[in-house]
């Protein structure tokens, strides 16, 4: 017989095994991982990307399906859930709030189911993903976006079963979107397809322009220890 209550004890008893560390430098990194301007330049490699390999009609069609993304994904977790089932965060929760591990006094808004942070990482990797169709850009965007659900636990900011629950909602809404967006595709008769070369994906996309994007958001991840490594020697000074 289903137990609710026992199920959310168990989210709480892992969030508390998952939650921080005794690592000041690993508090900035997780940190420095959580925050939206230090993947601006990733989110501007993105857009490099569908400019380069797209009409310009394409590529406005794409924005607005990335657009849509992040509406449903942002509407269904922190429009109707969070308000909807109001479940403190764990940083927000009076059981469990002190015994919570945070970092730099960051305790968000206090409810926090579903995640939004999971929702979107991986609504935005699920639509990217079905769109070019790169196996290292798959992969890349699966351990980019398991990592920013990671940092939400580490941070105290969302128990396991937020981040599990808007990762469902982000695959199931980057999947609707790109599948709208492959019948849009399809009336235009835009974009391209049916590409046999070492140089492009299935869908038409450059190899060396998806190198470029991975350049990126590889070295967004080496230099967001560089800037916590930084932060944490300034504040010892």
């Amino acid at each position: 017989m289903f137990d609710l209550e026992q199920l959310i004890d168990f989210d709480k008893h892992l969030l508390l095994m998952m939650n921080g560390s005794d690592s000041l430098f690993f508090d900035g990194v997780m940190h420095v991982y959580t925050t939206t301007v230090v993947w601006i330049p990733f989110a501007l490699s993105l857009v490099y990307l569908l400019i380069k390999n797209n009409s310009l009609m394409n590529f406005l069609v794409l924005l607005l399906m990335v657009a849509l993304v992040v509406v449903l994904t942002d509407g269904i977790t922190s429009t109707i859930c969070k308000p909807l089932f109001a479940r403190f965060r764990p940083t927000h929760d009076p059981e469990i709030m002190y015994m919570v591990d945070i970092v730099n006094g960051y305790r968000a808004y206090k409810y926090g189911f579903m995640s939004s942070h999971a929702a979107n990482s991986f609504g935005l990797a699920m639509f990217v993903m079905l769109l070019v169709k790169n196996r290292l850009l798959s992969i890349s965007l699966i351990v980019w976006a398991l990592i920013n659900c990671y940092s939400r636990i580490y941070l105290g900011v969302h128990y396991p079963g937020d981040i599990v629950c808007g990762m469902l909602v982000g695959i199931l809404s980057g999947l609707v979107v790109y599948r709208l967006y492959d019948y849009i595709r399809d009336k235009m008769r835009s974009g391209n397809r049916g590409w046999i070369s070492d140089n492009y994906t299935k869908s038409g996309y450059s190899v060396s322009d998806i190198h470029f994007m991975l350049m990126v958001l590889y070295a967004t991840f080496a230099m967001i220890p560089a800037i916590a490594f930084i932060t944490l020697q300034y504040k010892l000074i």
